[in-house]
């Protein structure tokens, strides 16, 4: 097995100008040193890269190198502001409350500023794959943008997503989840992508809402009917979809950083010597 040269990692702290957005975005650059072949770099964009530094994403990359376990990745976590709630989001349409009405203008500034910064800034000719993660409503974000573009993206991971966002409030008497959660509706309305992975996880912790009484709290009812939409689709289970439920996971960073390896692993893993 030829062993990979990543000695160490810069953090490079970036800040991108985004008419789309109409703001400066906050982007940190997770740059492995020593890469013998850059051709064989991933990229991996982060929603809500604020909180990286808590999650320990750094930490957690350097002892997989360290160990030979992933191929090298330049991970761009992308920082958020104040209008989070209505970035993040689904682009189609917003949910019931309006929230998410941004979505559209941060899926071009992803797939057009920051992928052109990216382009012009470090020398990577092309990645050998380009995925989008995310957490609670950056997972969902995250899956929007990659499921909707699959010429730019072939993975994603989504770490407690908020699938149960919504084009109905919960307590309208006409509120019915077959028809009413939005990301399952543009899933079923959708196309199969050949190449397409997706990483879910969630805690058996997460929440404590159960809106059906069918003794399994919703954030994991709403994941694993989003499984099935995609698997309607022709996606497969182990080929295709990966997912990752913890017994004691909560909604909460120290639950996603325990999973952060496992989404690295699945998506860049090196296999063990025999």
């Amino acid at each position: 097995m030829q062993l990979l040269t990543v000695t160490e990692i810069i953090v490079e702290k970036t800040v991108i100008p985004s008419a789309f957005l109409g703001r400066d975005v906050l982007v940190d650059f997770y740059l492995p040193r020593n890469v013998e072949d850059p051709s064989a770099m991933g990229l991996l964009l982060i929603n809500d890269g604020q909180n990286m530094d808590e999650l320990g994403l750094e930490k957690i990359l350097s002892s997989l190198y360290a160990e030979n376990r992933i191929r090298p990745l330049l991970c761009a976590a992308i920082h958020t502001s104040a209008e989070r709630k209505m970035e993040y989001g689904v682009a189609s349409v917003a949910d019931y409350a309006g929230r998410g009405a941004k979505a559209g203008m941060y899926t071009a500034f992803v797939l057009e500023e920051l992928m052109d910064f990216i382009r012009t800034t470090y020398a990577v000719p092309s990645f050998a794959d380009h995925a989008f993660a995310g957490f609670s409503l950056g997972g969902l974000s995250a899956l929007d943008i990659v499921y909707n573009h699959p010429a730019f993206f072939n993975r994603v991971g989504v770490f407690s997503g908020s699938f149960w966002w919504r084009s109905r409030a919960q307590d309208d008497p006409s509120y019915d989840d077959n028809k009413h959660r939005i990301m399952h509706q543009v899933v079923r309305k959708g196309n199969y992508s050949d190449g397409l992975k997706f990483f879910f996880q969630t805690g058996n912790l997460d929440e404590t809402n159960d809106r059906n009484n069918n003794g399994i709290i919703d954030s994991i009812d709403d994941t694993m009917d989003l499984i099935r939409e995609l698997e309607d689709k022709g996606y497969k289970m182990s080929r295709d979809i990966n997912y990752l439920e913890l017994p004691l996971g909560q909604h909460n960073i120290p639950t996603w950083a325990s999973a952060m390896p496992y989404f690295l692993l699945w998506g860049w893993g090196i296999p063990p010597e025999k």
